[in-house]
């Protein structure tokens, strides 16, 4: 049938799905203990925001669902390919996944942990193991220098410390 006998009301547009945060598709999805449990409770909110939709309009409920069902798909597609890493089986003596290290970037002092894509929060300290610091300071060790490149500049990182805990 022709979309000009289709009443405008009849018409619903497909909801938009937010996208996760991006891991580049050769990328293994590497998570710690806590970030798992962080995408169980999202997965369970998701279900419990799914049972509870109240909404009298057919339509709107049904845009709803599908931003849940959406949600819910990328959710678990993420969680199956999901691989747990526990960073205190990391070697203690050089950055890998999970680690907190302390650093001086250009005299700065900074401190933060590399966990996965869907936990990584700056607000928190946190930064994915994707990060282009991230994967210039793994396999380093504390007194290693290294030359972080940032567009047309060059920062010097020293490692100060590292640490699983």
């Amino acid at each position: 049938m022709s979309r000009g006998f289709v009443k405008e009301d009849d018409q619903e547009e497909t909801p938009i799905i937010p996208p996760r945060a991006a891991l580049p598709s050769t990328t293994i999805n590497y998570v710690t203990p806590n970030g798992i449990q962080q995408l169980k409770a999202e997965k369970e909110a998701l279900e419990q925001e799914r049972s509870s939709l109240k909404t009298t309009d057919e339509q709107q409920r049904r845009r709803d669902l599908a931003v849940i069902d959406g949600k819910m798909g990328l959710l678990l597609e993420r969680m199956a390919s999901a691989r747990i890493i526990n960073p205190k089986e990391q070697p203690k003596n050089e950055i890998r996944f999970g680690a907190h290290v302390k650093l001086k970037m250009n005299g700065i002092l900074q401190q933060f942990q590399i966990v996965g894509v869907d936990e990584a929060d700056v607000t928190k300290q946190k930064i994915a193991f994707v990060a282009p610091i991230a994967m210039a300071i793994t396999g380093k060790k504390v007194g290693d220098t290294v030359d972080f490149k940032l567009g047309a500049e060059v920062r010097k990182i020293e490692i100060l410390e590292i640490n699983y805990n």
